[in-house]
């Protein structure tokens, strides 16, 4: 394992309260001295200047495709968790829209086991049914019993009402969590992009915001029916389900909520002249949706940035855009992208910025709080908060190279990723 000792660094941690310079030693994996005082470190002990850099708790993502079994032309395991690594993540849950479907132990066990060497930790979200078919519910308790930390059928929407009430109540054993993919398909089959002005420019089928938010209010109802049960929307990019979630949080229901960069950064307009590298499911909305969930980060009713990392092929992408598969890569440019356009535009101050992206997540799914205290584990992000750096998709290190950011110019830069007792230097 490796030794390395921060001078000067600024220790972000909202959990412990902790917003100052320190000198910040990790020994063997450990955290050995974090203090303003300095510590006598050893020999062989490799100092890193620390000015310019801010350490805070291991990033966390809570939404992403590594297409691991099943889909390995697009991401594998392996090339997926050194993705995230790169773009500062010590965490990552996994979808179960895989091939098969994370819907058995056996499965659960494969990812595990695939993973387990990785810099970045990899949990598991199970199919709430069997085959993501929503027809009939997966082995939920077997399934929480081998490690899976939430339930969905990300990709599709569980449908029957009477199917997701059946989720909820045969969760309530062991308080799961239910997520979901919210789309209610009857209004959006055949959809390329949100219903709109753009969507009528284009002559593309459009995905009205209403068909998203049917299904949250709908969820919302049913868990606060079932018992108050725990209910997570996935990948929110409506005004109205900011509304949803924030009025439920008020009745003091147990939901929450993520948003993805490219929802409260960009509008349906980044579409052009069918730039398949800006097709999504959900779509992008408009501004006003933007400015709902900028106000949703802002006042507590979001609380959780996710990317959403959804791998594709360039061969799968350069099609007619109706043909081309849904989803855009993020894990490399998340903290960029939220530093740039939620930082930097005081939207939102480092402390928030943390939360949503490391603290957030973990309390969510019940793991453990990440802590800079002596003798625990070294879990941490380093990043350079007002470094500029030029989005290249050849430094990546994802399998895939789909997304609309080629190009972009960005202010704010993860630096390092420290898990399991290495120090993963990230090349963007």
């Amino acid at each position: 394992m490796d030794n390395f000792y921060f001078e000067n660094i600024r220790v972000i941690s909202p959990a412990e309260n902790i917003d100052e310079t320190r000198n910040l030693w990790i020994r063997d994996g450990k955290i050995e001295h974090c203090s303003p005082e300095k510590a006598d470190i050893t020999r062989e002990t490799k100092v890193l200047k620390g000015e310019g850099l801010v350490a805070s708790p291991g990033l966390f993502d809570m939404h992403v495709h590594l297409r691991e079994p099943g889909q390995t032309h697009k991401e594998t395991i392996e090339t997926g968790t050194n993705a995230a690594a790169n773009g500062g993540f010590t965490g990552v849950v996994c979808m179960p829209n895989t091939d098969p479907a994370i819907d058995s132990v056996q499965t659960i066990e494969y990812i595990l086991n695939r993973a387990k060497n990785s810099l970045t930790e990899v949990f598991c979200c199970a199919a709430t049914t069997k085959g993501r078919a929503g027809k009939e519910l997966a082995p939920m308790r077997d399934l929480h019993a081998a490690g899976a930390l939430m339930f969905s059928d990300d990709g599709a929407a569980v449908e029957s009402s009477e199917v997701m009430r059946r989720a909820f109540d045969y969760s309530s054993d062991f308080d799961g969590l239910l997520s979901q993919h919210c789309e209610e398909h009857s209004m959006t089959k055949g959809f390329a992009i949100h219903e709109g002005k753009v969507s009528a420019r284009l002559g593309l089928k459009g995905y009205p915001s209403a068909a998203e938010d049917l299904i949250i209010a709908r969820d919302i109802l049913l868990a606060e029916y079932c018992g108050n049960r725990r209910y997570h929307v996935s990948h929110m990019s409506t005004s109205g389900g900011v509304r949803l979630v924030h009025e439920a949080k008020e009745r003091g229901q147990r939901v929450t909520c993520e948003v993805t960069p490219h929802h409260f950064m960009l509008t349906d307009e980044a579409i052009g002249n069918y730039n398949s590298n800006a097709k999504m499911n959900p779509p992008l909305r408009t501004q006003k949706d933007v400015d709902a969930i900028l106000q949703g980060l802002a006042d507590g009713t979001v609380d959780v940035i996710a990317t959403d990392h959804a791998p594709h092929t360039a061969t799968e992408k350069e099609v007619e855009f109706i043909n081309a598969p849904n989803g855009i890569i993020g894990l490399e440019t998340s903290l960029g992208l939220s530093l740039t356009y939620l930082y930097h535009t005081k939207i939102l101050d480092l402390q928030r910025i943390i939360e949503v992206m490391s603290v957030n997540p973990r309390r969510v799914l019940k793991l453990p709080e990440i802590s800079f205290k002596k003798g625990e584990t070294a879990n941490i992000t380093i990043f350079a908060p007002d470094e500029e750096w030029t989005v290249q998709k050849k430094l990546f290190k994802t399998k895939s190279l789909n997304m609309p950011f080629e190009n972009l110019e960005l202010r704010g830069k993860p630096k390092y990723s420290i898990n399991r007792g290495k120090l993963v230097e990230c090349e963007l």
